[in-house]
């Protein structure tokens, strides 16, 4: 097992965080213990002092059909996932356009747009604990209590890409912001969304030092440029606070704190 020294600061999606070494699995390496799965951080936020981290290295990137199944490595990032289906005419995985991360973030968080989430087509995901079906795996709106780490997943090969359905997906992107971000901050509550609460209590686009909740997508936090974990923390405290005395409703966060305080 090697270790790779990543500044969160460049490498993190929102960046956030520290300069510090992190494990690099391989096939074949034992999993160190007590160390968080970081994937490409596209959804952490990662605090000045996070816990021992690892991540899948290059062994575990890789697509293939495989007996009408689709398998794909957790490393392996969404655009090739994307590339990959458009170029074999396979359809259920439009959606991951321009989803940034990798199959094992996609996985852990049942990530999708609308209706189209992975856990739609999903057969079964390899773990360093075993084989397990999808039936196995309790899951739901954005969230997957996986079974240990996950190596590798199979899929239903489904022949059909669907182009205009990309685009139409892609579409609902539109409205996000260009800066950087940990995505969508809250999960959205039953029935209402997180950023029409936001927006509610008066916080669209507040700014606490240089880091904001988005003008042009409340649930969104995002770094201004030199935006600081304490700057970003007090914000989504803000924000739950202010939502609940208005509406009763406990925002519960879809960004993962990764901070040995937390």
């Amino acid at each position: 097992m090697t270790t790779r020294r990543i500044d969160f600061s460049k490498f993190s999606s929102i960046r956030i965080g520290p300069v510090v070494d992190v494990a690099v699995i391989e096939k074949g390496d034992a999993l160190p213990k007590e160390h968080f799965l970081i994937g490409h951080a596209n959804n952490l936020l990662v605090g000045p002092v996070p816990p021992p981290l690892m991540m899948l290295g290059k062994d575990f990137d890789y697509i293939r059909i495989e007996s009408e199944r689709l398998i794909i490595g957790a490393a392996t990032p969404t655009g090739k996932i994307l590339s990959f289906c458009r170029r074999h005419d396979i359809g259920g995985f439009e959606y991951v356009a321009k989803l940034p991360g990798t199959l094992g973030g996609m996985l852990a968080m049942n990530a999708g747009v609308k209706a189209h989430e992975t856990f739609n087509l999903l057969l079964e995901v390899t773990t360093d604990r075993g084989v397990f079906g999808k039936e196995k795996i309790p899951y739901g709106y954005r969230y997957a209590k996986l079974p240990g780490i996950a190596y590798e997943a199979a899929f239903i090969c489904t022949k059909g890409y669907d182009a205009e359905l990309a685009a139409e997906l892609l579409q609902l992107r539109s409205n996000q912001p260009k800066e950087p971000s940990a995505g969508s901050a809250f999960k959205n509550p039953p029935g209402d969304y997180a950023g029409r609460l936001i927006e509610a209590v008066g916080l669209k686009g507040h700014r606490i030092g240089n880091m904001a909740w988005s003008g042009m997508h409340a649930n969104f936090l995002v770094n201004l440029g030199g935006g600081t974990f304490d700057e970003a923390m007090a914000l989504i405290e803000l924000a739950k606070k202010r939502v609940f005395e208005a509406f009763g409703t406990a925002l519960d966060l879809e960004l993962k704190i990764i901070n040995k305080s937390h």
